[in-house]
């Protein structure tokens, strides 16, 4: 396990209010991304200037090949109001035959948003654990997130879970933060830690959730660790790429 001070990266995982255990530590998160489902939209989509919209599309994009199969198994995890599962599924081909999608989230509230959104969509909305994925191992081809990954209590761990599922072959796929240095890190800090906590307490009555988000970045590996902590749960041609002067990016990588 691996902690810093003075808002460096720590590698632990997730923890809210600097809880002593995991476990609380989920329920925790769980607690405030309940808290904020009914406005987690918009917010999201005004906090990001829109574009977040662009960020689903390029990630999803970035998976063609797999997507484009409609045998494969395609599995978003932390999917919130499924966002991202409604990119990657805009890839796949109609085809009445192509498995569906599954976006999995550990927030009934966040899914049930989902399901309302996308009726009728060919995804299977899941509630569950992105710790303890309920998967066989070796049975998925692509396992994606956006902005969910961070939330984990374990990072090391989470993507290990993600290993054990994956096909020999298959893609991990995490769109996250970041925390950009420089003259633009030092306008997206004042931004991301003085003006989102305000606006986003503001609009969702829920401070606590919008003070935990930039926290949450804070805290989340920067990429050469990431990238680091990815190759020792296995995975190989990891890569990241940078999006928005670098304050959000893709992290890729294959079972081999």
């Amino acid at each position: 396990m691996s902690t810093t001070i003075r808002g460096q990266e720590h590698t632990a995982g997730a923890r809210p209010a600097a809880e002593n255990s995991e476990p609380e530590a989920a329920a925790h998160v769980r607690e405030l991304f309940g808290s904020i489902a009914p406005t987690y939209d918009r917010l999201n989509h005004l906090l990001s200037f829109g574009l977040d919209r662009r960020w689903w599309r390029r990630t999803a994009s970035t998976f063609n090949a797999i997507l484009a199969r409609p045998e494969a198994c395609v599995l978003d995890i932390c999917c919130g109001t499924g966002d991202l599962t409604a990119a990657l599924l805009a890839k796949r081909p109609t085809n009445p035959e192509a498995e569906p999608l599954i976006g999995l989230d550990f927030s009934p509230q966040m899914l049930h948003l989902a399901e309302h959104k996308y009726a009728g969509a060919n995804v299977r909305w899941t509630e569950g654990d992105a710790m303890a994925l309920p998967f066989p191992d070796n049975s998925v081809d692509l396992v994606t997130s956006a902005f969910g990954f961070r939330n984990l209590t374990n990072y090391a761990a989470g993507l290990a879970e993600i290993h054990r599922v994956l096909r020999p072959g298959g893609s991990i796929g995490i769109l996250e933060c970041n925390q950009p240095t420089g003259l633009s890190g030092a306008f997206y800090n004042l931004y991301f830690h003085r003006v989102l906590p305000v606006v986003g307490g503001w609009i969702s009555g829920e401070r606590a959730a919008y003070e935990y988000l930039p926290a949450s970045v804070r805290r989340f590996p920067r990429p050469p660790r990431m990238l680091q902590l990815m190759r020792e749960a296995g995975f190989t041609n990891c890569a990241w790429d940078g999006y928005l002067l670098h304050a959000a990016g893709l992290y890729r990588g294959v079972k081999p």
